[in-house]
């Protein structure tokens, strides 16, 4: 890998760790599920003017939009809306991993030792933090949080099964379908008028950062940060780029402590360790057979963003 690519890998990371942050500014503004909604509205607009259709089965597609955009982006931003701290978010996310792995046993996958191991450092640490969250505060976000990251999972399995002709064409089609049922959820939620008048607010002084925060969740978070991991992905194996995303969570939970004086304990840290460690371990390619590329695995990379 060059050093201008890693520079390149590196960057997306910041841009996705970043990206917890704009969404904890957002939710100052907007109802999370509604912000949710328009963090996807905002991309699916030019994609069904300008970006056409990938080859690849309408069923996974949708599957790939309800489980990636509806449950892990709606769950996760109701998570931190309610007091999931958003570095900590970042990293028990990371659980889509090893919820990933589970899942493709059900589609005929093997586990190696090396990937169980993972799985069970990564669950080791986020019962860590549940264990600190039983003592300190509410359980529910971080259920919540658990429930995106097994979103993001049905996702990934979605863009396995798949194998569309253009990963990044079917990441960006995606966006289409999370919006409808999000403001449809909203609505129910949190009110037909509420999330519109915010957004009607925040076109003015007072409004802006909450602006800023939704247009950069949904353009630098998503499509710049995809789109560079997507061509990193066609110039090496995947192995060599995937490693880079366990920089998120560092990026996020840095992010979080200097800009909104989240409290970091040793203990959570501690277990973020853990779970990046076992996610960055189970991830690895084995010495023997390394990682090659494939569309599938491609479409999951490219979805990372993100991880929220």
């Amino acid at each position: 890998m060059t050093g201008r690519d890693r520079l390149l890998a590196a960057l997306v990371a910041v841009l996705w760790g970043l990206n917890f942050l704009a969404v904890r500014i957002g939710l100052d503004h907007y109802p999370p599920v509604f912000l949710s909604a328009m963090r996807f509205l905002v991309v699916a607009l030019p994609v069904l003017l300008f970006v056409p259709r990938p080859k690849a089965p309408l069923r996974w597609l949708v599957v790939y939009g309800m489980g990636f955009g509806v449950m892990q982006f709606g769950l996760l931003f109701i998570a931190i809306d309610t007091g999931m701290p958003s570095g900590q978010a970042s990293v028990v996310v990371q659980a889509a991993a090893p919820f990933t792995m589970l899942l493709g046993l059900l589609l005929g996958e093997r586990i190696s030792r090396r990937q169980l191991a993972g799985i069970g450092i990564a669950v080791l640490g986020m019962t860590a933090i549940a264990v600190e969250r039983a003592r300190d505060a509410a359980l529910l976000p971080l259920v919540l949080t658990l429930l995106a990251a097994f979103g993001w999972a049905l996702g990934n399995i979605a863009g396995r099964q798949a194998r569309p002709d253009n990963p990044l064409r079917f990441a960006l089609w995606m966006t289409v379908l999370p919006p409808i049922p999000l403001l449809a959820l909203s609505a129910v939620l949190e009110g037909p008028t509420t999330g519109w008048r915010a957004l009607g607010e925040s076109f003015s002084v007072d409004g802006l950062p909450g602006l800023t925060a939704l247009l950069y969740t949904a353009l630098a978070g998503s499509v710049v940060g995809a789109g560079i991991w997507s061509t990193l992905l066609k110039r090496y194996e995947a192995g060599t780029v995937a490693p880079f995303s366990m920089l998120v969570p560092v990026v996020a939970v840095a992010a979080a402590w200097l800009a909104l004086d989240e409290e970091l304990t040793a203990w959570s840290a501690g277990a973020g360790l853990a779970v990046v460690a076992g996610v960055l371990v189970g991830t690895r390619a084995e010495p023997d057979q390394p990682d090659k590329p494939d569309p599938g695995k491609s479409t999951e990379r490219v979805q990372n963003t993100q991880r929220s």
